[in-house]
């Protein structure tokens, strides 16, 4: 979950919430319309072309919920607001029986038992099909309940054992989904709302779960009458919450690829579809990596032509210039895949075979198969035409390691590796000197 970049996971929250919000434009408006299309475009053609059947009533109790959700904070903490606003406003709609859909009058009575749990028929042929789905649901899943525990943490001051959280939820999920049950995630607007009533352990967790049994099992009479509008604008509100509109904006103002990231990920999300939003969205992220990565890598080619300049700007460091027939190359950045080209490009400027080539590597952090493969060809060619390679300024760590495993410095040899620029150099004019 670490490594999913920031404008990705602000992306697709952002097409989430826009996709809740338009979910609730019938039910917010009362239009009587009998199914949306499934799409967002065409869920909003659909509703703009029964515009003439607004439900001013119903407008009227989804704008009450959203004020009331807004203001009751400023009573108290103790009650949500979401809470106070359902009671308020499904009273008006019962007391004036105002004409308004109600949970009742759509979907019919709501049981007030547990469902018995039954074992899924799986068979491959279903598993294959669900796979993809199931993966992705499982990735948003704990992406949504990391970012409520460091919501949390960082209300209270705590740290979320991130692991724990993951299992806790898988296990939940897999319990309810033998009910009958869809998966479930940490909410970040129900978590901050626990919090700021005084939630701090699992406990407060219990007792969310065992209050919504006593409301099925003793008050589903009661939740029937609840008009749909009203829910609408809760989760007008929710939708709000998750738009996360300040990071969109933040983010809008960042570094190009970070925005095509954004873009990317919220339009596929609202348009196409949330798994194929992530993948893509990934994808280019990679790349967009890659290229911050390629750009920060570069390869600097010192010879006795090239240094004359660099004589008359630093007279001091005159001892450190290579002369004639000793090349010196400065990598720096890391030697991956998407930078390594650089290094083959400048190597084709060197016009005719030096004596001594020296390869300073102090500025390279890591270096993978394709760096490591650059290194083992210079080797070989430098071998054929007679040139002695010589490593400058490279030090026991992460590139050590990675070289020795792969007997680049075996190859070298180990005397023909420096820790310092000024040994290579001097070694290399002894070589050159010794073969003059």
């Amino acid at each position: 979950i670490r490594f999913i970049p920031h404008p990705l996971i602000v992306g697709f929250t952002s097409g989430i919430a826009l996709i809740i919000f338009s979910s609730q434009v019938k039910d917010f408006m009362g239009l009587r319309v009998a199914i949306l299309p499934a799409d967002f475009i065409g869920k909003w053609q659909v509703a703009l072309q029964h515009l003439d059947s607004i439900n001013l009533y119903a407008v009227g109790l989804a704008v009450l919920t959203i004020v009331l959700i807004q203001l009751w904070p400023r009573v108290t903490h103790r009650i949500p607001g979401s809470l106070v606003a359902i009671m308020v406003a499904t009273v008006v709609a019962q007391v004036f029986h105002l004409p308004v859909e109600t949970i009742g009058s759509r979907f019919g009575s709501i049981p007030n038992t547990l469902p018995t749990p039954v074992w899924p028929d799986l068979d491959f042929q279903t598993i294959r099909q669900l796979i993809q789905p199931a993966f992705t649901i499982a990735l948003l899943g704990a992406i949504e309940s990391l970012l409520s525990a460091v919501v949390a943490d960082g209300m209270i001051a705590s740290t979320t054992r991130s692991n724990i959280e993951l299992v806790g939820q898988g296990v939940a999920n897999m319990g309810s989904a033998l009910f009958g049950g869809i998966p479930a995630t940490g909410a970040i607007a129900r978590t901050a709302t626990n919090v700021k009533n005084g939630g701090r352990t699992p406990v407060a967790g219990m007792i969310h779960a065992v209050t919504l049994l006593i409301i099925m099992l003793f008050a589903a009479p009661y939740a029937e009458m609840i008009p749909m509008c009203v829910l609408a604008g809760i989760l007008v509100v929710v939708a709000y919450n998750m738009s996360e509109w300040h990071n969109f904006l933040t983010v809008m103002k960042g570094p190009v690829g970070d925005r095509a990231v954004l873009l990317t990920t919220f339009i596929l999300t609202v348009l196409i579809d949330l798994t194929v939003a992530i993948q893509i969205g990934m994808v280019l992220a990679v790349f967009v990596f890659m290229r911050s990565m390629t750009k920060s890598s570069g390869v600097k080619m010192w010879n006795a032509t090239l240094a004359e300049t660099a004589r008359e700007e630093s007279p001091e460091q005159q001892e450190w210039i290579p002369e004639k027939g000793i090349e010196v190359f400065e990598i720096s950045g890391p030697l991956f895949f998407g930078a390594a080209y650089k290094f083959k490009e400048a190597l084709k400027l060197v016009e005719a075979p030096p004596k001594v080539l020296i390869i300073r590597m102090d500025k390279v952090p890591m270096i993978d198969a394709t760096g490591i493969r650059i290194l083992q060809d210079v080797h070989a060619q430098a071998t054929k035409q007679g040139t002695k390679i010589l490593l400058a300024e490279l030090m026991p760590g992460e590139v050590w390691d990675e070289l020795q495993k792969a007997r680049v410095l075996f190859a070298i040899g180990k005397g023909n590796i420096f820790r310092t620029y000024p040994d290579a150099l001097l070694r290399a004019r002894q070589l050159l000197h010794t073969n003059a």
